[in-house]
């Protein structure tokens, strides 16, 4: 495995790939990698000839009371998973690379990044969209990996490579889940045993508004009602947001003409947590 700490040598190694005809997938990152993590790794390697991964927590998408310092940083474990997937490349770039002082150009996709997480964290998506921007542009990959669990993420992230006609496939793949049905997330790790256990409430949630629906309940308000009630229940979890929207548009659906993403977001005791199901029609 190749690692790039510079933008050069990443570009660098990209062109050595393009020069042996390779389809490159490419998997961004913020580290402390988890099975999900690994997940689209191997969906990338099954897809393209080589694959990259960066590892770079980025400053931009957390907010000024938000756990940029605590964030858990890996690099040696996750360097050694990365290894043991076969990964090709990593990129591993330090603050100011990505950011050189003086840097004021910005990405922001108008009308979607304020919306679900965008909403209660300002300013998140716009560090997201900038920062994922910067990578394709360094990288230049054939196809990018995404989570489900990331949805809105997801949506905005299709929509800016629609938008600026960047040449790069955007797959995302599905939510990988503990044992006991708790979405993986970097941020799990912060949980004490009784948060872990309270944590589940979130997919509770989503599954009570699935079961509603599929008997039959199709007016949004109840079913949104039905999810923050049992949300409720659970002490400790604090609810941030519960909604049904488009998952294209990520506005909040009316009909049920097509599928809808029901996305959760949640606080257990400090730690933000995310979760979602998509119901079909």
């Amino acid at each position: 495995m190749k690692i790039c700490k510079t933008i050069d040598e990443m570009r660098l190694a990209r062109r050595e790939a393009r020069r042996a005809g390779m389809r490159l997938g490419f998997v961004p990152t913020m580290g402390a990698l988890h099975e999900g993590h690994l997940s689209l790794v191997r969906a990338a390697k099954s897809a393209c000839d080589a694959v990259a991964v960066s590892i770079f927590v980025n400053p931009l998408q957390f907010g000024p009371t938000e756990d940029l310092g605590r964030y858990p940083r890996t690099f040696e474990r996750d360097s050694g998973l990365l290894e043991n997937e076969a990964v090709d490349m990593l990129f591993v770039p330090p603050a100011d690379e990505m950011y050189p002082p003086g840097a004021v150009t910005y990405v922001t996709v108008e009308g979607l990044s304020d919306k679900l997480c965008g909403r209660s964290r300002p300013g998140h998506f716009r560090g997201v969209t900038t920062v994922v921007a910067k990578l394709f542009h360094i990288v230049e990959p054939d196809a990018a990996f995404f989570g489900q669990k990331d949805a809105a993420q997801s949506t905005i992230i299709r929509r800016m490579v629609q938008d600026l006609n960047l040449p790069v496939e955007i797959v995302v793949c599905p939510i990988v889940r503990e044992p006991d049905g708790l979405a993986m997330s970097s941020r799990n790790a912060y949980l004490d045993p009784q948060q872990r256990k309270s944590a589940l409430v979130l997919q509770r949630s989503l599954l009570e508004i699935k079961n509603q629906f599929e008997r039959g309940e199709r007016n949004a308000t109840n079913l949104i009602e039905a999810g923050k009630q049992l949300l409720s229940q659970e002490a400790g979890a604090r609810l941030d947001y519960l909604e049904i929207v488009d998952p294209s548009t990520l506005e909040p659906v009316t009909q049920f003409d097509r599928p809808a993403l029901v996305a959760v977001a949640a606080f257990v005791g400090n730690t933000r947590l995310i979760d979602n199901i998509v119901v079909p029609v």
